[in-house]
């Protein structure tokens, strides 16, 4: 496996001092983004598209300081319900998947999205229950008539570009947990999965190496971010976990996005590590740095310093004893 980090934190520096920074603190991989929420700090999309040129030198870049690209972000929601919203998301995904295979870039990150509750409707819906009846409803419509359809569609333009699509599953997006993510993957084709983020299954109360297992089983893990979650009980005994007190309201917050070893212990790190060797994901661990309580480069040399005494070097050898 590769250490490998979303260079967003790392925006205000250009891309070869990124890289460099990177490499020096023992990074292999880089995700980089490409549109959407993560923006486009360290590439221009629509430029490498239309330049050879420029792709070569983005290649020769990471060549450089020894570095691959795991995946381009383009975190979005193509299932807005306005439709200029819609289709920037819908151009910047498509636009990024023809990138990544003029590239050799072997996934696209990105959200499933969110629709809105009924046609008509102006605001995203999530719908976390079947009740009252228009809930239910409500949910069938976003699948039904808004997600499938949709993508459908992106997995077959991922299948002729030879990328994979890698979704997180995210809370106030339509795909939000791993059955979920099955759901989809199994009305749209194989190049759809997930982009496994662990920080946001933690606080819902999902166990992560179950959920390597379940979709591992079903070779359905295109990408992985390596992101912490420390959930704080004293706040969520009183208020549960759904928690709209802002990120930077620490104190109040019932949990809180932690750099890795910050939210659960190198213990347990080495056996998020271990399962996903076990179901066959030797991808990067690609760290996401979203701790309010440090600074980007702290947070990341120190998700970097845990994930090195995690992960294995070599190929598994012979069994011999067996």
């Amino acid at each position: 496996m590769e250490i490998g980090v979303l260079t967003v934190p790392l925006g205000d520096q250009d891309r070869r001092e990124a890289f460099e920074y990177l490499a020096d603190v023992g990074v292999d991989a880089v995700e980089l983004g490409a549109g959407g929420w993560p923006g486009q700090d360290h590439l221009h999309r629509e430029s490498l598209l239309e330049d050879a040129d420029e792709r070569q030198q983005l290649l020769d870049d990471a060549a450089e300081y020894d570095l691959t690209i795991s995946a381009l972000a383009t975190h979005n929601n193509p299932l807005h319900p306005e439709e200029a919203r819609a289709n920037e998301a819908d151009r910047e995904l498509r636009e990024a998947i023809e990138l990544a295979g003029m590239l050799d870039v072997e996934a696209v990150t990105c959200f499933s999205g969110l629709p809105a509750g009924a046609p008509g409707d102006s605001t995203p819906n999530w719908i976390t229950a079947p009740w009252p009846d228009e809930h239910a409803e409500a949910h069938e419509y976003q699948w039904e008539e808004v997600a499938i359809p949709y993508w459908e569609e992106i997995g077959e333009h991922a299948q002729e570009h030879d990328v994979k699509v890698a979704i997180e599953m995210h809370p106030n997006m339509l795909v939000y947990e791993p059955r979920g993510m099955l759901k989809l993957r199994d009305a749209a084709n194989p190049w759809i999965g997930a982009n496994f983020d662990p920080s946001h299954l933690y606080w819902q109360g999902i166990d992560v190496t179950e959920a390597i297992r379940l979709l591992g089983e079903e070779d359905a893990i295109h990408h992985f971010h390596a992101k912490d979650t420390k959930v704080y009980d004293a706040n969520a005994r009183e208020k549960g976990v759904l928690d709209t007190n802002a990120y930077t309201d620490e104190p109040n917050r019932s949990w809180m996005f932690r750099s890795i070893g910050y939210g659960h212990g190198e213990e347990h790190w080495k056996d998020v590590v271990s399962t996903l060797r076990m179901m066959g994901y030797e991808g990067a661990l690609s760290i996401e740095h979203e701790d309010s309580l440090t600074s980007g480069r702290e947070g990341l040399e120190r998700a970097v310093d845990v994930l090195q005494r995690a992960v294995f070097e070599t190929e598994p050898g012979d069994a011999y004893w067996a």
